[in-house]
């Protein structure tokens, strides 16, 4: 895939990027722009490198070679101090909540405030609250200890914790895995009410094809050490690579895609 001409356009530009763990090379030259205000996401087969092009741009692992930069910054490189002020700017949905047990849901969603702010305790109990609330939560949500909470509720209390510092960029790793169809769904409706009213620009790693169908505008394909395929999903899942073809012509694509057109 051919790399756009300008990265500044970008909240998110990655060039020729290369990733490895020892003699295994994961992404070679990989090319990926995620434009403003939309929700993308990552797809591919297992070992495509997903989650280490995830892990990549958010700075928690360093790439071999090439470039990626956010808001216009380079990461590759970037010192602490800079990485730190940059993390302000996005929120991250990790797979399982990782939710802190002991934590009661409003001071699970208070750690971010307490990291990066100097608000007081009262303020950061307010903002904490307004997360909840903005994550569909009840009000009595906020008092209760994760272990307390349904599934998709505490995917909610996950995603209120991630929009604490009120990010520009969201990214979820799996944000509906675990769910029942209906919760997956109402999570779906959510996500994209929150881009359409906070302005978020998503970036999401997801299996669930119900998800690819409602909620995304744009989705990477990942194969082959790049992305092979990057369109919406009407587009892509009329795509003759063989790789491509294969991951959305099963039973379970083929329903998924009946369901979107019912």
């Amino acid at each position: 895939m051919k790399a756009p001409a300008d990265p500044q356009a970008f909240v998110i530009a990655v060039r020729d990027l290369r990733t490895g763990f020892g003699s295994t090379i994961i992404h070679d030259h990989l090319n990926l722009d995620v434009r403003q205000g939309e929700i993308v996401a990552l797809v591919g087969g297992s070992g495509s490198g997903k989650t280490t092009l995830l892990r990549s741009i958010i700075m928690l692992l360093q790439p071999i070679a090439g470039s990626i930069k956010l808001f216009g910054q380079e990461v590759i490189g970037i010192g602490e101090r800079a990485a730190f002020q940059l993390r302000r700017r996005f929120g991250m949905l990790f797979q399982q909540g990782a939710l802190f047990s002991s934590l009661t849901v409003r001071e699970n969603v208070g750690v971010p405030l307490r990291e990066h702010t100097a608000l007081s305790a009262r303020d950061i109990a307010e903002i904490a609250d307004l997360k909840i609330a903005l994550a569909g939560l009840p009000a009595d949500a906020g008092d209760k200890l994760p272990r307390e909470l349904s599934g998709g509720m505490l995917k909610r209390a996950a995603l209120a914790r991630a929009l604490a510092l009120d990010p520009a960029l969201l990214f979820l790793d799996e944000p509906t895995a675990g769910l029942d169809p209906v919760s997956a769904g109402a999570f779906d409706e959510l996500v994209v009410q929150l881009k359409e009213s906070l302005g978020l620009t998503v970036v999401m790693i997801t299996h669930d094809l119900d998800t690819l169908w409602q909620a995304t505008d744009r989705v990477a394909f990942l194969g082959e050490k790049r992305v092979i395929g990057y369109t919406p999903m009407r587009e892509l899942t009329r795509s003759d690579h063989p790789l491509i073809e294969a991951y959305f012509e099963g039973p379970r694509g083929r329903a998924a895609e009946n369901r979107r057109a019912e």
